[in-house]
């Protein structure tokens, strides 16, 4: 059996990682389809060297434009590997437009799609994200569903039981088996001059805080604020530097420990070790949750709403720099309930066996 998986982003080199070794062990042929979405050497190369991901058999290079730009140069050239190839399965992962264009140009074709990470929903429709993931998950024939919550939001749906399956977290694999290896071979901390538990880690990416100045400003002025008491080391996603530089913010990294984006292996050396995690990412939140670092979720919103119940993450909407400052203070030190929301570890190892079992429809 035939497997391409479509990737393109940060977070899905993370889960191909899991359940690319997962298919290989299960003995399933996989090619292996990367867009090009993300594109930074600091965002994608790097992920392939430490997460031993086989090189892609197909670089497509898109990416830089508008979503619609994006997904429809996506479709078109997945659509060429598609016929070419001619796999029994495309599997797709997450929510960016890499996803939504895999899964279209799989369903044109008649071609099965299987979504890993299906079901989740912020229930925010101005988030590109959320349009991707239902988009995404309403065209595919299996959906592997992290958590309980994610399985009732595909039933509440109407979609068919029987192409939900409860397979648990990828993510939460990839935790597991290279937190111990950051262990091994990770030295952020000693580069950094940092010691555990006494330091803040921050992210931001998404659209909603880094396209509107107020909110991006509000963000970097509290970071810049609690700096003085503790470090607070942001490593800097690429879209959030070009919006920062363009609304005359950039000057507030200047009074943090900015970094250039980190690899996989010391990102999570430097969640592991955080007295606290600031973020706007779905996949920090849960990286946070897994070594039970408490975590502010800068956001009104969370499609992971587990992390919130089990009270290890806060919702800490960035309305003001007044607010963060306060949300960031308030949860430091704050430990959650202990809980098993998204499995217990062996999620690729489900995908790979729903699928070789599964057959072609």
């Amino acid at each position: 059996m035939k497997v391409a998986s479509v990737v393109g982003a940060r977070p899905q080199f993370v889960k191909v990682a899991v359940v690319s070794r997962a298919l290989r062990e299960a003995g399933l042929l996989e090619v292996l389809v990367h867009t090009g979405q993300h594109y930074d050497p600091g965002l994608s190369e790097v992920f392939f060297q430490e997460l031993d991901i086989p090189p892609p058999d197909y670089h497509l290079g898109i990416g830089g434009g508008t979503h619609g730009e994006n997904t429809g140069r996506m479709i078109e050239a997945i659509e060429r590997v598609l016929l070419e190839e001619r796999p029994d399965w495309v599997l797709v992962y997450g929510d960016t437009d890499s996803t939504l264009a895999g899964a279209i140009a799989a369903v044109k074709l008649h071609i099965p799609v299987a979504h890993v990470e299906a079901g989740l929903r912020s229930f925010n429709w101005r988030m590109p994200e959320e349009i991707n993931r239902v988009l995404t998950d309403h065209a595919s024939d299996l959906l592997f569903a992290p958590s309980e919550t994610a399985v009732k939001n595909l039933v509440r749906e109407g979609i068919d039981v029987e192409r939900i399956k409860l397979v648990g977290d990828v993510m939460y694999d990839a935790a597991l088996y290279y937190g111990a290896k950051a262990e091994r071979e990770s030295r952020i901390l000693e580069r950094l001059g940092l010691r555990p538990k006494e330091y803040l880690l921050a992210t931001v990416h998404r659209a909603e805080n880094t396209d509107d100045p107020e909110r991006l400003g509000a963000i970097l002025e509290a970071l810049a604020l609690l700096h003085r008491e503790i470090p607070v080391v942001f490593p800097v996603h690429p879209r959030t530097r070009k919006r920062a530089r363009a609304f005359g913010l950039e000057r507030f990294f200047k009074e943090l420990l900015a970094l250039d984006p980190v690899g996989y292996l010391d990102m999570l050396m430097l969640e592991k070790n955080a007295r606290l995690i600031a973020t706007d990412s779905g996949g920090v939140q849960k990286e946070a949750f897994f070594f039970r670092v408490p975590c502010a979720i800068l956001r009104e919103e969370t499609e992971w709403p587990e992390l919130v119940e089990l009270g290890w993450c806060t919702l800490v909407p960035p309305q003001d720099k007044e607010a963060v400052r306060y949300g960031l203070t308030a949860i430091q030190g704050a430990l959650g309930r202990e809980g098993t929301p998204y499995g217990e570890g062996r999620a690729g190892t489900a995908v790979a066996f729903y699928l070789l079992h599964q057959g072609v429809p």
